[in-house]
């Protein structure tokens, strides 16, 4: 399958570490998921998307973007093909508007369903998908549901709003695309640069708030006790997803299948359960 990272903190930060200095960097991962790569940062509220087709660890592109890369928002993914051609088309993450999606999992009916779930989505956006991806059509089923309560185009959208639209999607693709042989795997990271849900839909996903010791604590004005340890008021400086926990100062913890984690744009943490147990009709 393939690899995501998520990053969401209150200061720009650099993620270089993270995707390649680490000894489980993202680019190291992408050995085992050499299909490849993308990766999204946020600059003044909008999300710049560099992506390619080849390994990142052998990628000169990928070593230079890691490296100039500081923002309060980064996803970037490293892709092992399951659905689709080897093209940047077919790379994650995904971006339309302000909103950005990576997924790790397959669909293992899409070359059956694929027009049926195509079909789900209005015209509108049906005409921007570009690749031959399960986890393209995926992204824009959640723009579908959640076109339907707000202004995607606009800042401001409700954790809850889109939880409620993600959680539409993935019972829609269940309902189309699952039966008692295939189970699809939907596991994923979005974000509009200010919010950021990860879902743990099959695949291991674990997440991080906070570092045993920050290595900046003596020159950082942000240092706050929820960057050294669990929140106790809801709110945290940094959110870190990743689909395996990085070798370093954070503190690592496993998502339960069907769980997700967020934050919303003041930077509160979220973790909800049962995500899935609503139809993509009636979400509570």
């Amino acid at each position: 399958m393939c690899r995501l990272f998520g990053f969401r903190s209150v200061i720009q930060s650099q993620v270089h570490r993270s995707l390649v200095s680490a000894d489980n960097a993202l680019a190291v991962q992408s050995e085992r998921h050499p299909d490849g790569w993308g990766v999204a940062y946020y600059v003044a509220q909008y999300p710049h998307l560099i992506k390619s087709a080849s390994t990142a660890l052998d990628d000169a592109l990928f070593q230079r973007v890691s490296g100039i890369v500081s923002s309060e928002t980064v996803v970037a993914h490293v892709r092992k093909a399951t659905q689709g051609e080897l093209t940047p088309l077919n790379s994650h993450p995904f971006q339309f508007g302000r909103w950005v999606m990576a997924h790790n999992g397959d669909i293992p009916t899409f070359p059956r369903v694929a027009n049926k779930l195509r079909e789900e989505i209005p015209p509108v956006f049906r005409r921007f998908i570009l690749g031959d991806t399960d986890s393209e059509v995926f992204f824009y089923l959640f723009l579908k549901h959640l076109a339907s309560e707000v202004d995607i185009h606009r800042p401001g959208t409700p954790l809850d709003t889109a939880r409620k639209a993600l959680a539409r999607a993935v019972a829609l693709v269940r309902e189309i695309a699952d039966d008692s042989d295939h189970r699809s795997l939907l596991t994923f990271i979005v974000t509009n640069g200010d919010i950021m849900l990860a879902h743990h839909g099959g695949k291991d996903l674990f997440f991080s708030t906070y570092k045993r010791r920050c290595p900046d604590r003596d020159v950082c004005a942000s240092l706050a006790p929820a960057c050294e340890a669990e929140t106790t008021t809801g709110y945290v400086n940094h959110f870190l997803v990743s689909s395996e926990p990085l070798l370093g100062e954070n503190v690592w913890i496993p998502l339960q299948p069907n769980e997700t984690v967020a934050v919303d744009n003041q930077m509160r943490f979220f973790r909800y359960t049962d995500y899935e147990r609503h139809s993509a009709n009636a979400i509570g």
